[in-house]
C-alpha cells in the first residue's frame, strides 16, 4: 500500500516513525532551536579569532557580532527550512554579515580589517550551514531528528506531497494523514506536530485562517501551497520552502514577533513621553478652553476593547455639548459640536490625553482602533475578521486610520487593514504608519479649515 491510499486521520509510520503519536525526541527542538543556537556558536567563534588578531576593538566586535545576529533573526534565517538548502540563503546571510560592517568603518583606521571580518563572519556562517545541513540530511535517512507534519487540504495536491515526502526521507518530516480544518489545532496540540502544510483552501478559508493562527500559537511551523505553484512568484526564493521541486510559502511563526514587541514597547514610551512634553502646553490650552466653553467635565471618560479581551479606560478632552447615550451611539449629530470641539477632533488634539494610557501600557501608538464594548461584541458577530483585529493592543493610530477610514467608514474594510497590519507587522511598518499619521493630520485640518473659508 502507498502512503496515498491510507485515509484521512491515520498516520502511515515511515522510517524513524514512533507508535505513540510524538515526534521523536530533538527534531521539533532542533527546527525552533538549532540555527540560532548554531549561529551563535560562529559567531562567538569568529570573534574570538578577530579579538585574538587585533582587527577590532572588543566593544566594536560584540556591537558587530549582535548586531549580525539580531539582522539574521529579522530577515527570517533562524527559520529551518524543510528543502536544508543554503544556496538560496547566501546572499542574505552575506548582507546580514555585511550590513554591520559598514557601521564599523569610521571607528577603525583602516577598513582591511573590517573587510576581512565581514568576509569571514559569511563565509564561516555558510559552511557551518552547509555542513550542518549535510549532517542533518544523512541524519533524517536513518530515521532520526524527524519531525511530525499533517498535510491540511482535499485533493491530488496533498496525495502528491504525502508521496514525495515518503520517497525522500532526508526531507525528515513523518506525514500524519489529514486533518479537518475543526481538528488542525487539536491535531497538533495532541500530537506535538511541528510543521503544518496547506494542500488547499478549499470552502472554508475563514475557519481555515483561524485555525492556522491556533497552530502557530502552538509552535508549529505553517507553510501554505500555491494554487498556481507551476507559476513564478515575485517572493526570493530564499525565502520560500521547498519539497522535492514544489515550492511552499512559509508563515510567520508567532515566536518571530516576541523581540519586535519589546522594541515596539520601547518605541511607545520613548514617544509617548516626548510627544506628552512637546504638546504639554497646547494640551493644557486646549483643556482651558474646554473648561471656558464646554460642560463640565473637561475630560471625556469611557471603556474600551484595547485588545487580547482586555478593557481599559480612554481619556480624551471633551468635544460635544451634550453626549446622549455614548456606548450605544454610533454616529455623532454635528449639532452636538461646536466650532471648539470641531477643532478638536480635526486636529485629534482631543486624544491627546491618550499618550498617558500609552504610557500605562493600555494601549500602543500604533494598532487597531479600541472599540466600545457594545460595538466590539456586536462587530465581532456579524463581521467576518473583525475579532481577529484583536490580537493585537489597541493604537491611538494605525494602518486603517492612515488610510482615512475612521469615524462613519465601513467596518468591514477596517477589520480588513487592521488584520493585515497584525498578520505583517514590523517595526518600520510602525514607524511608517505614525510619519503617515502627522502628514495625514495636518493635510485633513488644512484641506477642512480652507474649506470651511473660516466659517463656524
Amino acid at each position: 500500500m502507498s502512503i496515498t491510499d491510507y485515509p484521512a486521520g491515520l498516520r502511515p509510520v515511515v522510517a524513524g516513525a514512533t507508535e505513540g503519536g510524538t515526534a521523536p525526541g530533538g527534531g521539533a527542538l532542533l527546527a525552533v532551536a538549532g540555527l540560532p543556537v548554531a549561529d551563535l556558536l560562529v559567531l562567538a567563534a569568529v570573534a574570538g579569532s578577530a579579538l585574538l588578531a587585533g582587527w577590532v576593538p572588543g566593544w566594536l566586535l560584540a556591537g558587530y557580532v549582535t548586531a549580525v545576529f539580531a539582522a539574521l533573526a529579522v530577515a527570517g534565517l533562524h527559520r529551518l527550512r524543510i528543502c536544508l538548502r543554503t544556496g538560496d540563503q547566501a546572499g542574505r546571510i552575506v548582507a546580514a554579515a555585511a550590513l554591520p560592517g559598514l557601521v564599523l568603518l569610521p571607528w577603525v583606521a583602516r577598513p582591511g580589517p573590517v573587510l576581512g571580518l565581514v568576509l569571514g563572519t559569511a563565509a564561516a556562517l555558510i559552511v557551518a550551514r552547509t555542513t550542518g545541513f549535510a549532517a542533518l540530511r544523512a541524519a533524517h535517512r536513518r530515521g532520526r531528528l524527524t519531525e511530525q507534519a499533517v498535510l491540511a487540504g482535499p485533493g491530488p495536491a496533498r496525495e502528491q506531497l504525502a508521496r514525495l515526502l515518503h520517497e525522500h526521507p532526508e526531507l525528515g518530516l513523518r506525514v500524519t494523514g489529514g486533518a479537518a480544518v475543526a481538528d488542525l489545532a487539536r491535531l497538533v496540540g495532541q500530537q506535538r506536530i511541528s510543521r503544518v502544510i496547506v494542500c488547499g483552501a478549499g470552502d472554508g478559508e475563514p475557519a481555515l485562517a483561524e485555525a492556522l493562527r491556533a497552530c502557530r500559537r502552538l509552535g508549529a511551523d505553517v507553510c501554505l501551497l500555491p494554487r498556481l505553484a507551476e507559476l513564478g512568484m515575485a517572493v526570493p526564493t530564499g525565502c520560500l520552502d521547498e519539497v522535492w521541486g514544489v515550492p511552499l510559502i512559509p508563515l510567520r511563526r508567532a515566536h518571530q514577533l516576541s523581540p519586535g514587541r519589546v522594541a515596539k514597547r520601547a518605541l511607545d514610551i520613548a514617544v509617548a513621553a516626548v510627544a506628552l512634553a512637546v504638546t504639554g502646553p497646547v494640551l493644557a490650552a486646549a483643556a482651558v478652553a474646554v473648561r471656558l466653553r464646554l460642560p463640565r467635565p473637561v475630560l471625556f471618560r469611557q471603556m474600551r476593547v484595547v485588545g487580547g479581551g482586555r478593557l481599559a479606560e480612554i481619556v480624551k478632552l471633551r468635544t460635544l455639548r451634550q453626549h446622549g447615550d455614548p456606548e450605544t451611539a454610533w454616529r455623532v449629530p454635528a449639532e452636538r459640536c461646536g466650532p471648539l470641539g470641531r477643532f478638536l477632533r480635526i486636529t485629534h488634539i482631543d486624544e491627546l490625553p491618550q499618550l498617558v494610557s500609552v504610557l500605562r501600557g493600555d494601549m500602543s501608538l500604533v494598532g487597531p482602533r479600541p472599540e466600545r464594548p457594545y460595538f466590539a461584541r456586536q462587530f465581532s458577530r456579524d463581521i467576518p475578521g473583525y475579532a481577529g483585529r484583536q490580537r493585537m493592543p489597541a493604537g491611538m493610530t494605525g494602518w486603517a486610520q492612515v488610510h482615512r477610514l475612521n469615524g462613519d467608514t465601513s467596518i468591514a474594510d477596517r477589520a480588513r487593514f487592521d488584520n493585515v497590519y497584525v498578520e505583517y507587522w514590523s517595526f518600520w511598518l510602525d514607524l511608517v504608519i505614525l510619519a503617515r499619521t502627522v502628514t495625514s493630520v495636518a493635510s485633513e485640518a488644512t484641506t477642512d479649515i480652507l474649506d470651511r473659508g473660516g466659517r463656524p
